[in-house]
């Protein structure tokens, strides 16, 4: 996807400019930034705790790859108002609409063969820190497109308050997971799913390497 250089130096410019706030004035740090590739479709799946991390998660890979894009499905309710919708949209943001959206899967799948994408297969926000389930659609995306797919572990981040000082928290990145066992198989809701249950192993694993583990959420 052409994005003209004025955007992409808009994006690392606002990034950076959030980073100061994380961790000059604050005490976040960024673990693994090593293991993103620099080109080609790339999936960075996270937990899904505290709304800071939209902003955070985009200057934690910008600061590896400035003039790049993160780009991030969000909630449509956040583009009805133009002042946000011009902003979410200049920083990469895309509208979704409540359960299934084929235009934005569209969207979604054609970003993920040479984008960076950040996505939270969660689907919903537990701000206690647990894990919940891995979304299938999710599973189904990464079957189709076949990104390199990032487990991503947010730490802390949801003791922030806004504005804070000092406050301490991590954003972590694994090593690409590996689903050439699962690519292997029919494409069907089972395959999707295991795809989705691996993803959630790769960021719990994170999360017990970091002492920050507490759990998944029941079913």
């Amino acid at each position: 996807m052409n994005v003209s250089l004025l955007r992409r130096l808009w994006v690392t410019f606002s990034a950076h400019l959030i980073g100061m706030y994380a961790s000059v004035l604050n005490r976040l740090i960024i673990k693994g930034g090593e293991h993103i590739p620099s080109s080609g479709g790339v999936l960075l799946a996270s937990n899904h705790i505290s709304a800071y991390e939209t902003i955070f998660l985009p200057w934690a890979v910008l600061r590896s790859h400035p003039l790049q894009m993160v780009w991030a499905p969000a909630k449509e309710e956040l583009f009805r108002n133009p002042v946000s919708r011009l902003l979410y949209s200049s920083w990469g943001a895309f509208p979704v609409k409540r359960g299934r959206d084929v235009k934005a899967g569209r969207v979604l799948n054609d970003l993920l063969m040479d984008q960076k994408v950040m996505l939270f297969p969660e689907g919903t926000r537990h701000r206690d820190g647990r894990l919940g389930q891995g979304n299938r659609g999710v599973g189904k995306v990464i079957y189709d497109t076949r990104p390199v797919v990032i487990p991503t572990a947010l730490v802390g981040l949801n003791r922030w308050k806004f504005p804070s000082l000092g406050a301490k928290g991590a954003i972590v990145f694994g090593e690409p997971l590996v689903f050439d066992d699962l690519f292997a198989r029919e494409d069907s809701k089972e395959t999707h799913q295991l795809i989705a249950e691996r993803v959630m192993e790769g960021i719990a694993a994170l999360l017990h390497r970091e002492g920050a583990y507490v759990g998944r959420v029941e079913k």
